[in-house]
């Protein structure tokens, strides 16, 4: 009996482990975690304000989200393609207790609704901003932000880079420009 209750666990470890890797692999490329502190700074960026709706695509393991909504107060909603990785943030916003201020959403964030949102946080590749860039003009609503870590949008200017740690802020509807024009402007 012990046998086969370790083969069932180890089995279930394996799926479970193949299940984090593989789905999110068909969407995309693999899921990269972000330095707290890199999160913590992104969103003071954003100015993140208590009760506001931060929307995280490709939440992963739910660590952008856990610190929106309990060191920023905010409501906190993750779009996630992968089932294990959506079923680790809904464990981790029981245990911490902010299971009201956490939603997570089964999904592919090129298609997700985000109108609700005032701050949408995307950590992506050059390649998926391209791709993210209509989805997001069309969904979020004029005055709410977007941060983006390690990529900017080619075809928009931000409206504040941190340049050690290559976070961008763009406030929407995006002013037409680049990375360039915003540094142009900055010389001046």
């Amino acid at each position: 009996m012990l046998i086969l209750t370790s083969i069932f666990i180890l089995s279930a470890i394996a799926l479970l482990s193949a299940l984090w890797m593989l789905v999110p692999a068909f969407f995309g490329p693999p899921s990269v975690p972000t330095r707290m502190n890199r999160i913590r700074k992104a969103l003071a960026l954003a100015n993140l304000q208590p009760g506001e709706t931060l929307y995280d695509l490709g939440a992963g393991d739910g660590r952008v989200l856990l610190i929106a909504a309990g060191e920023f107060n905010a409501n906190a909603v993750g779009v996630e393609i992968g089932p294990t990785q959506c079923m680790l943030i809904y464990l981790r916003a029981l245990a911490s207790g902010l299971d009201k201020k956490i939603r997570v959403r089964w999904g592919n964030y090129f298609t997700a609704d985000i109108k609700e949102a005032d701050v949408a946080f995307v950590y992506a590749t050059s390649k998926e901003t391209g791709r993210l860039a209509a989805h997001l003009q069309n969904q979020m609503k004029p005055g709410s932000r977007l941060i983006s870590i390690s990529a900017d949008f080619p075809e928009w200017e931000p409206s504040a880079v941190d340049e050690l740690d290559l976070i961008f802020l763009y406030v929407m509807p995006p002013v037409q420009g680049s990375l360039m024009t915003y540094l142009a402007k900055k010389a001046d």
